[in-house]
């Protein structure tokens, strides 16, 4: 993340993401799928990362062996090709775009950093500052309901982010510059779908 600064001298915080470039490697139809789909792959690599089922995806296409494959479901094939080069050029400055990735992992975490619970009382011999309290019933149930907020592992899991506005585009570099902050941390591996 960084920021710059709009026409008005307002500083806007930033996040820079690099996007592809991106291969299509598959097209999928309704016709032989039951859906349209697109499937882009990322990331080139050398053929002894994959296994072979997943090398002959690729050279039965003629394409290079990717590490990253992901499936995006369109209405319609006609405009794609086996082969296609997916860029920045395919975005816009001003179009608000959806990004999906793996958010943070902060291990196992408490009830208050977690579900943000209050913490107890601090002063007259209390000894409740920051434990969970009771979490169930007495002898009827006699258990602990599903779904009970308690500690537990924090983070770590798919997050989308709504509508980022995107303020720039670095052609050379495919850079795209969005307003806010994504999912992750850095060299995290995101998606981009363009927001409805």
């Amino acid at each position: 993340m960084t920021q710059v600064f709009d026409n008005n001298g307002l500083t806007l915080p930033v996040t820079v993401v690099r996007v592809g470039p991106c291969l299509i490697t598959q097209l999928k139809t309704k016709k032989s799928n039951g859906y349209n789909a697109v499937q882009i792959g990322y990331s080139k690599v050398r053929a002894l990362k994959l296994k072979k089922a997943e090398l002959g995806h690729f050279t039965k296409n003629g394409l290079p062996p990717l590490l990253h494959l992901c499936e995006y479901r369109v209405e319609n094939v006609q405009g794609y090709s086996l082969g296609q080069i997916i860029n920045v050029s395919n975005f816009e400055i001003g179009q608000f775009v959806n990004i999906t990735g793996k958010s943070i992992g902060k291990g196992f975490s408490g009830n208050q950093k977690r579900h943000k619970f209050k913490r107890g009382p601090m002063t007259h011999g209390s000894k409740n500052h920051r434990a969970p309290g009771s979490i169930g019933p007495g002898t009827t149930p006699g258990r602990v309901f599903p779904g009970k907020l308690m500690a537990g592992q924090l983070g770590a899991k798919k997050i989308t982010v709504s509508k980022l506005k995107i303020i720039g585009i670095d052609i050379k570099q495919n850079l795209l510059i969005l307003k806010g902050s994504v999912p992750g941390k850095r060299g995290n591996l995101i998606n981009i779908v363009s927001s409805n």
